[in-house]
């Protein structure tokens, strides 16, 4: 672990992070071949308010790995997308017709957007130039959301939504991302301005250093004005397709901005939620989700909708991306010698600028991905019916084990390391033996859940020896292969003249004939003997350097001497003190990170019974929505699975009527005071002035462990849990002090229903308009608007047909002939304990199976599962043969 001091400053939220040199290089930059997924894969990077703020991207969050995983082993399930393109007349450019049959060959109903993996690569892309400025931003997202509609095409439901103030067990997560990412960001700026100041001292060319301002994206969270003015702008741009696009035309679009409390996906998984519990409801809907989190797959699952589609970037690993210091690609920062690059050709000064090219979209078809699991799952001689639609949702729940946004993964599971699989294996023994399943409709059979750790726990010791084994395998081979990469640069070690000479392709000189063979292969091997000498006395050099001693004086082995020389250009390896491969490891784990014995029964419970919580939690977040606003997992690390014992009493239920923090609220609980110019300046002053009653949770120094990862975005960010009542106490003295604005920024809004002129429900919404105001609402009639269902309320400021919609973004137009409408939208109303049923609707039809009789194509087996796969199709064989 190292520390990272936070020094503050007077300016307005403006900090400088003073970080002491670590004893090791934690490093930030990643070699070929270990690139991290774009925002594909971890949609919120941040970045914070300094004076030249860097771009730093976070590593995905969630569930790490869980999409390579998933897509490696059943790859049927990712296809790509076929989108048209506009073309252009004589210099005019003539728009996608969207009305027209969806070229993808499949139409869809609903498309849902979970805006958040819009808006940031839209905001501070990597791929190309930024925009310039928060228009530009604007008309990106835009952009954005047409090329979707086109290769989507909803015919009834677009529906957008932006993550609004989340839960307290997401917030926990939020906050150990901006103070990491804080830190992280000035690690790097320190860095360059070090390797540049290096650099010409030595006399090495590099681009002058260009001081601009830099987009912050910290200010995508709930409370800030560039959220407020995002859904302005939204609403502008909803109002200006309906009124000209004709694909558009026969659309219900509704918009979830920052105000409405939750996730973006958890509110699109609530409104399909209710909608499906109403009798109008279609349940053959074809739905479409487009996000970049890995937990949008397990949310599609658990919805038990046949029809269910997740749209995604294609992310392409390895692509060449410029030095931060000299602009030029091919090598990192750290690598840059400060040469000034050659032009080659008339065109070269172009050849190392980011590549416009758009990225591509793939599908992500949740049907075929049923299909494996189905395959999967299914279990003979049961003492029971197979009910493949609770054995989904006991999937579902087995992955939180390796890791979601909530809760720490169990210390012993990995997916790398075959974890769901290894899971999935003990599942259905657990079946077996108890008769009956794990989950149903989002509650948990703890029992049943600890009779799967159990047999996880028996087997802990044996996975973290074989973890310890594959890596030093890994880096014997990673070792092997640098060797082999710096042979091939040094070259041969000797080129032989003659008829064994080196020619060139097409020479048309013929080599001369070897006179003497056996004096020819006499000195190719003398050259070979002096190179190796030469190479041993470079490395008895280095090992002279380093302060090493050669001989038997030194108390180590040759072989070890020469390990240390061969490893002095690699980087050192981060101290790992609890060494889970060794004996008494539980011991030195909670010693470590507890700071308990493993002899404390009663602290291991607490840490069991919180994760229990967790578990229960998340799952019926995902499949009932938020069972409390303020429960959060109290550690920042996972109990082992043998110390899930005797866990059936231990949680019962949670705290009802719980309600969400507001959204300036959300940013005293996330932000570190770097990020303070966010906030009203009464409010800013409660994270920087020593006197605070809160001063404890902005801390200055602040630990990042390694928690045996090698790269710090992997680490555990050692931050205090935020107190929600003294935080509460500590912002009633500040909340007088509010502007009306900052007031309305505060508060918690509505989601907001669309509809054009031509649309069948636009009559009724004018007549409620026209009438007087219904406090509770009116309920909007399903026969009208595609079977949906739910309470209309009046907007204060509406957008209203033949009524001109002024632009927010000054290089757009007004929208003169106004076509659209809104109104306040409320999703269906269940009273409080109501279960929503986990199952497929009466009247679904299954779509057609994508897979042979023998699985989907290319399915990734086991050697057991190959085995039996061969046995049965040599068993079918034999049957069909005449």
């Amino acid at each position: 672990m190292f520390a990272v001091r936070l020094r503050r400053s007077t300016a307005a939220g403006l900090a400088r992070v003073i970080i002491p040199r670590p004893p090791r290089i934690l490093r930030l930059s990643y070699e070929p071949g270990e690139q991290r997924e774009k925002h594909a894969d971890h949609p919120e990077p941040d970045s914070f308010a300094f004076q030249n703020p860097p771009e730093v991207t976070l590593r995905e969050m969630g569930v790490p790995a869980f999409f390579r995983w998933l897509s490696r082993k059943y790859s049927s399930i990712v296809v790509h997308c076929l989108e048209e393109k506009s073309k252009e007349c004589n210099g005019v450019r003539i728009p996608v017709d969207t009305s027209k049959p969806n070229p993808n060959e499949v139409e869809f109903d609903n498309l849902y957007l979970d805006m958040n993996g819009i808006i940031h690569p839209c905001t501070h892309p990597e791929d190309k130039a930024a925009p310039k400025n928060e228009d530009e931003m604007m008309v990106a997202i835009f952009e954005y959301i047409d090329r979707l509609f086109n290769i989507v095409r909803p015919r009834r439901v677009l529906y957008m939504a932006i993550d609004g103030v989340a839960p307290r067990a997401k917030m926990n997560q939020q906050r150990s991302r901006r103070f990491r990412a804080s830190k992280e960001g000035v690690e790097l700026v320190e860095e360059k301005s070090r390797i540049r100041e290096e650099i010409l001292g030595k006399g090495g060319y590099l681009p002058p250093d260009e001081i601009k301002e830099r987009f912050d994206s910290n200010c995508i969270t709930p409370g800030t004005e560039f959220m407020d003015n995002l859904a302005k702008c939204l609403r502008y741009y909803v109002a200006d397709r309906l009124s000209n696009d004709p694909g558009w035309r026969n659309l219900t679009v509704i918009l979830s901005d920052a105000s409405v409390p939750g996730e973006g996906e958890h509110k699109i998984m609530d409104y399909i939620r209710r909608q499906r519990a109403q009798p109008h409801h279609d349940p053959n809907t074809h739905h479409c989700l487009c996000g970049a989190d890995a937990d949008l797959i397990m949310l599609g699952l658990a919805t038990h909708e046949p029809n269910f589609t997740i749209i995604r970037e294609e992310f392409k690993p390895n692509q060449p991306r410029p030095c931060a210091l000299c602009g030029q690609k091919g090598h990192e920062i750290k690598d840059c010698q400060g040469v000034a690059r050659e032009k080659q050709g008339e065109h070269d000064e172009f050849a190392d600028s980011m590549p416009a090219s758009e990225q591509e979209f793939i599908f992500i078809r949740l049907c075929v991905l049923r299909e494996y699991l189905e395959r999967e799952l299914t279990m003979a001689s049961l003492p029971f019916p197979f009910d493949f639609e609770r054995s989904i949702d006991d999937w579902v729940f087995m992955c939180f084990f390796v890791g979601n946004d909530f809760l720490p993964h169990l210390p012993s599971l990995e997916i790398r390391e075959g974890a769901i699989d290894r899971l999935v294996g003990i599942y259905k023994d657990v079946v077996h033996k108890t008769g009956g399943y794990i989950t149903e409709n989002g509650f948990v059979n703890l029992e049943r859940v600890e009779l799967i750790m159990q047999a996880v726990g028996v087997a802990e010791d044996n996975i973290f020896k074989k973890r310890k084994e594959d890596d030093e395998g890994f880096k014997r081979r990673n070792k092997e292969k640098k060797k082999r990469m710096k042979a091939q640069q040094r070259g041969p070690a000797y080129l032989t003249g003659g008829q064994f000479a080196p020619q060139a392709l097409g020479g048309r000189g013929r080599p001369d004939v070897v006179q003497n063979a056996r004096h020819q292969a006499f000195d190719m091997r003398m050259q070979g003997r002096d190179q190796h000498n030469r190479d041993a006395a470079q490395s008895l050099k280095a090992m002279m350097r380093n302060g090493s001693q050669a001989g038997p004086s030194d108390g180590q082995d040759g072989r070890g001497v020469k390990r240390k020389v061969d490893d002095s250009d690699s980087e050192p390896e981060p101290e790992d003190n609890v060494r889970l491969w060794e004996d008494g490891w539980k011991q030195r784990y909670y010693k470590t990170k507890f700071d308990v014995d493993a002899t404390d029964d009663d602290f291991r419970k607490k840490v069991v019974r919180s994760y229990v919580e967790g578990l229960c939690w998340v799952l019926r977040y995902y499949y009932q929505g938020c069972a409390s606003w303020k429960w959060f997992f109290p550690f920042h690390y996972a109990p082992f699975a043998s110390d899930f014992k005797d866990i059936k009493g231990m949680f019962s239920d949670f705290e009802l009527g719980t309600k969400p923090f507001k959204p300036l609220e959300q940013l005293m609980g996330v932000f570190p005071a770097a990020s303070g110019n966010f906030l009203p300046e009464t409010w800013r002053s409660l994270m920087s002035n020593p006197e605070s009653s809160i001063i404890d949770f902005y801390p200055d120094d602040f630990a990042i462990d390694l928690n045996g990862k090698k790269y710090a975005w992997q680490g555990v960010a050692l931050l205090p849990f935020v107190d929600e009542r003294r935080l509460r106490a500590a912002l009633a003295d500040v909340y007088p002090n509010l502007t009306s604005e900052e007031l309305k920024r505060n508060s918690l809004g509505s989601d907001v229903l669309f509809v054009a002129k031509s649309h069948p429900i636009c009559d009724f919404i004018q007549e409620l308009y026209r009438g007087e105001s219904n406090d509770m609402g009116t309920e909007m009639p399903a026969e009208l608007c595609h079977g949906i269902q739910g309470t209309l309320n009046l907007d204060e400021d509406p957008i209203l047909p033949e009524k001109p919609v002024q632009s927010p973004i000054p290089m757009l137009r007004d929208i003169v002939h106004n076509s659209a409408i809104g109104v306040k939208y409320r999703d269906p109303h269940f009273e409080e304990g109501f279960v929503f049923k986990a199952v497929i609707l009466p009247g679904a039809k299954h779509p057609a199976k994508a897979a042979g009789p023998f699985g989907p194509v290319r399915l990734q087996e086991s050697g057991s599962q190959h085995k039996q796969t061969a046995a049965r199709k040599r068993a079918v064989q034999q049957c069909s043969a005449p």
